[in-house]
């Protein structure tokens, strides 16, 4: 089948192709004649048929633009994206002024700079040159709107995403859909693939060289697997993974709170402190 249709029920109309395409079972052939077009009347020369395909591509991307921005969890990735890049915005400046400071105190230990920067930042907003100062209370102020943000986004992700928050809390939990690309792609997800997700560079270097297997990424974050015992750790990161899986799933096809389900998994892996299997 071609985009625009079979013989006898060929059109251009950009809704009609929509449908089309989205509900045959086989994939619209991209090897098209615009003789086809311009033998039903539709177009008259191939730079109309070239205008026509681009009239439908381009409504295609809006109405699949708009169904992403219509997803719940669209604007829960977007704050958890924006927190990720105000805490890379924050660690820069702060190692920028730490470095300006130090090359105008004479005297400063540069490694004890880097190390103390946040401290540090909060004294040059005190007592620093005019301009460094300056800098410095920007860089406060935006750690607080992070702050405040980063509260925010726990409490959208308890409602977009109960079950995984009430697993992992909220922030972890968001922080885990956004990297996968949104709920809907984290419910598709094995258990295994969502234990390593943020964690890409690590497989990435194991598939390469043979290097040692990454047991966790993002879910390290969570106090259960950065608390365990190390001999028990890639243990329970596996089963926590295994039961966000099943939670990804819960929230994308029911959207709510599941307590029995979250109990059952909590005692799955605290058993596992106790050397259950």
């Amino acid at each position: 089948m071609h985009w625009y249709g079979e013989a006898g029920e060929i059109s251009i109309d950009p809704a009609e192709c929509e449908e089309r395409i989205l509900n045959t079972t086989t994939i619209p052939s991209v090897f098209c004649n615009w003789e086809d077009l311009r033998d039903a009347g539709l177009i008259s020369t191939r730079e109309e048929y070239i205008r026509a395909v681009r009239e439908v591509s381009i409504f295609l991307a809006m109405k699949g633009i708009a169904a992403d921005l219509d997803k719940k969890d669209a604007a829960l990735l977007q704050m958890v994206r924006t927190l990720d890049e105000m805490d890379d915005v924050i660690n820069l400046l702060t190692e920028r002024v730490t470095d300006w400071h130090a090359a105008i105190t004479p005297g400063t230990s540069h490694k004890y700079t880097r190390a103390n920067g946040p401290r540090l930042v909060q004294k040059i907003a005190k007592s620093g040159s005019p301009s460094l100062k300056r800098v410095a209370r920007e860089i406060l102020s935006l750690s607080g709107v992070r702050t405040d943000l980063m509260k925010e986004v726990s409490r959208e992700a308890v409602s977009v995403i109960p079950n995984m928050s009430a697993l992992v809390g909220g922030l972890v939990a968001a922080r885990l859909i956004a990297r996968a690309g949104g709920l809907e792609s984290t419910a598709k997800m094995p258990g295994s693939s969502i234990q390593v997700i943020g964690a890409e560079s690590a497989l990435f270097s194991h598939i390469r060289t043979g290097s040692s297997s990454p047991k966790h990424g993002i879910i390290f974050q969570h106090r259960r697997v950065h608390n365990a015992k190390k001999e028990v750790r890639g243990k329970v990161a596996r089963q926590l993974a295994a039961k966000l899986a099943i939670a990804a799933r819960l929230d994308l096809y029911r959207g709510e709170l599941d307590a029995e389900f979250i109990d059952q998994a909590n005692a799955k892996i605290d058993s596992i402190f106790g050397g259950e299997s």
